[in-house]
């Protein structure tokens, strides 16, 4: 479960309460090998034609491909060898994630993503960075796709954890995956005083507990529970320079608490002045972020509707002609 995994649930949810009929073909479909470096997502091994047949069988009005993987490249191949429009979306920095994992170049890896995206007729993507940074990779054909908060599990009233209770203040609280991409290191060594927590599970979850046993590992949360880590925080840390949006920084300003990051893509189009802090530094960021109203973060966060993401998502689909699929 991650951010890209969320939008993509309660999207096809909201498309459903609408009375849109939905298909996913996703890796738990086929048979699947973990991926290289980050077992826990699985790359499908469909038979040739297996993604084919079933786009012929469901005969959609549209076709979205969300991901870079298997799967989206057997869906982009049908599509193109008849001509079918279909869409995209950029979700993840790609290129330094992977460049991160494996120590290469990250513009080895920005050639798949111009090859892969260049037939979409929509690229659909979270923020006004990424939009130019995709555009300065020849992919102008792009469609904002915003997210949303859970109003009625995110809020300032969740009770805190119990662990809570004995920290030294201020708490200082990363929710996300534990994994080396979310550079999770230059939150848990910033020497503002106070206390840290992470919550969340990941492959680098043992490392760093054993590294820094003076944070608090609290392992993964969801629904009221994940809310009143973030409530019962001083500041939420978001120390990753990889993601495009970052759901959990609205999530946590939905329920009152301020964010300190680094100024990049992803933060630099969330987070205001009134909200949070961006700084190199992160120390100076998180000293910043503790002067912020939380009331202020409350009705900024409440700002994010999952329902005005899903019509942004529903606007950008390239729509297809009935019988566009029969063969």
């Amino acid at each position: 479960m991650n951010g890209v995994v969320r939008t993509l649930t309660t999207t096809c949810d909201l498309l459903r309460e609408q009375g849109h009929e939905v298909m996913v073909v996703s890796p738990d479909q086929f048979a699947s090998v973990p991926c290289p470096t980050y077992p826990e997502i699985r790359l499908a091994l469909s038979r040739p034609g297996a993604v084919a047949r079933k786009l012929r069988e469901f005969a959609p009005g549209a076709i979205h491909i969300a991901t870079e993987g298997p799967l989206g490249l057997a869906a982009r191949r049908y599509c193109n060898r008849r001509g079918t429009p279909f869409t995209t979306a950029y979700h993840t920095q790609f290129p330094e994630y992977v460049a991160k994992r494996t120590h290469l170049p990250a513009q080895w890896f920005w050639r798949y993503i111009e090859w892969f995206h260049g037939p979409a007729s929509r690229v659909l993507v979270a923020t006004h960075s990424i939009r130019e940074e995709l555009r300065g990779h020849g992919l102008a054909q792009l469609h904002h796709w915003t997210r949303g908060v859970d109003l009625d599990c995110f809020d300032p009233f969740a009770p805190p954890p119990r662990e809570f209770a004995h920290l030294q203040r201020p708490i200082q609280l990363y929710v996300g995956r534990v994994a080396v991409e979310k550079n999770i290191e230059a939150f848990l060594e910033a020497e503002h005083p106070g206390s840290k927590v992470v919550v969340g599970d990941g492959p680098s979850l043992d490392r760093l507990r054993a590294r820094y046993p003076d944070a608090l590992f609290l392992g993964r949360k969801s629904g009221r529970e994940l809310a009143g880590c973030y409530a019962g925080a001083d500041v939420f840390v978001f120390p990753s320079r990889t993601d495009t949006f970052g759901l959990v920084m609205i999530e946590a300003l939905a329920c009152g608490t301020p964010v300190a990051a680094f100024p990049v893509a992803g933060p630099r189009d969330i987070v205001v002045d009134e909200v949070g802090a961006l700084s190199e530094n992160l120390d100076r960021a998180i000293d910043a972020a503790l002067y912020c109203d939380r009331r202020a973060c409350a009705d900024y966060g409440a700002r994010f509707s999952w329902e005005a993401a899903t019509d942004q998502f529903l606007a950008g689909l390239a729509e297809l002609e009935p019988g566009a699929l029969a063969d």
